[in-house]
């Protein structure tokens, strides 16, 4: 709880909830997250749909190997929020006529958040995703603090950031803020 308050006091208006590392503590977490949250912090849960509504999270954001964007739509309902990741050209122009709020493209660098990543898709792929949607567009993947720019340039919306901000001994509150003041 005391992480959402911080991450919320830097600026942090939207936080995605993701852990592939021990599904049995994802309701724990939520509820705990959804404790911590004001409204003014949108909540979205990775890959269950029927879980951030049953804790009052704002959306879901699914990826290939997930339920559909119109199943999770349909559980979330017309004012939830819904993203979906896309890693090539396909991927994003079939999401571009699904019943999402966002897209998600990448990974755009490396990663190290993934035991299996998808291929880069690099800065190219991120020009090229631009040019084939005009919802938001969110880069995902190896984002940091000295490539975001590059990323924001190329065509992206906002960026997700997970090891430039999370890990031991980060202050992921400052980092946040230092993100949200470099790029606003």
């Amino acid at each position: 709880m005391r992480v959402v308050c911080e991450l919320e006091g830097a600026g942090v208006t939207l936080l995605q909830y993701r852990n592939k590392q021990n599904e049995d503590h994802i309701l724990h977490d939520a509820k705990v997250m959804k404790i911590g949250a004001t409204s003014a912090l949108k909540l979205i849960m990775n890959d269950h749909p029927e879980l951030a509504m049953s804790v009052g999270f704002d959306g879901v954001h699914v990826g290939q190997m997930d339920v559909s964007p119109a199943e999770a739509r349909a559980i979330v309902g017309p004012g939830g929020i819904v993203g979906i990741s896309t890693h090539n050209r396909a991927q994003l122009e079939a999401a571009d006529t699904m019943p999402v709020d966002y897209i998600a493209i990448g990974p755009v660098f490396a990663t190290a958040s993934k035991l299996n990543p998808d291929p880069v898709v690099a800065l190219e792929g991120v020009r090229q995703a631009r040019a084939l949607t005009s919802k938001p567009l969110v880069a995902i993947g190896g984002i940091t603090m000295e490539n975001a720019r590059s990323v924001l340039d190329a065509g992206a919306n906002s960026v997700a950031v997970i090891s430039a901000m999370f890990g031991l001994g980060k202050d992921s509150a400052k980092i946040a803020k230092d993100f949200l003041s470099n790029f606003p």
